[in-house]
């Protein structure tokens, strides 16, 4: 609890991941990936609940054996591939009621720490801000970058009358991480994104921003915290 605020954390975790397979309980440096989300999850001050929202039964034990709360089985329609991101979080407050803010922590994050994601609720909560979202500086600029016509003439994707010679002078740019997303309970179930124009932004330094999506981002995650 936070500011007489109760917060309720969703750490989601299908079966059928495609790009790295079975990644959420494949071992990352000595323990299942999602462990390292559990972890840190419980450290946090603020989070009254930390739950894990899933349809498959050797995640749910895995999460359940490293202390995560199952309140339920995730519907199966809710796990599919094409299935929207925001889904199981609106499904999981719809199940749960009686909290103010809600926490995203997806588990292919491994490397956020509990002072990132309760430093991101404090942000979001103080502040009086409907969501905030974890960012990291994008390692490549916008500004520099181009489309390509079937003719192979190049444009600006960003249009601007001010031309930048030097990677110094470029104003910085930012990019999800997919660390930690928060909001208000009430403002998410009306808009059902965590990305609007009244979204604050709470910014992560690279080395914890890894988001593991391939087998490249498994292996720099595991020399990371395995200090290599």
């Amino acid at each position: 609890m936070i500011d007489s605020k109760k917060v309720l954390a969703i750490i989601p975790a299908r079966g059928g991941s495609k790009g790295v397979r079975r990644k959420n309980i494949r071992n990352l440096a000595g323990k299942p990936l999602i462990a390292w989300t559990i972890e840190e999850g419980r450290k946090s001050k603020y989070i009254d609940r930390l739950i894990l929202s899933s349809e498959d039964v050797e995640i749910i034990e895995v999460a359940k054996s490293y202390g995560c709360d199952v309140p339920f089985v995730r519907p199966k329609e809710l796990a599919k591939d094409n299935t929207p991101g925001i889904e199981p979080v609106l499904h999981a407050v719809s199940e749960l009621e009686g909290y103010d803010f809600v926490v995203l922590l997806q588990p292919t994050s491994p490397l956020r720490t509990v002072t990132d994601i309760d430093k991101c609720i404090e942000k979001c909560i103080l502040e009086k801000a409907d969501a905030c979202v974890s960012l990291v500086e994008a390692d490549k600029s916008p500004y520099w970058m181009y489309y390509v016509d079937d003719r192979s003439k190049m444009s600006n994707i960003m249009y601007t009358e001010k031309k930048y010679s030097r990677r110094q002078d470029i104003p910085s740019v930012y990019v999800l991480n997919g660390a930690v997303y928060v909001a208000n309970v009430g403002w998410l179930k009306v808009h059902k994104t965590f990305l609007t124009t009244n979204t604050i932004s709470y910014i992560m330094p690279k080395k914890r921003s890894y988001d593991i999506d391939t087998e490249l981002d498994f292996l720099i995650c595991e020399k990371i915290l395995q200090g290599n």
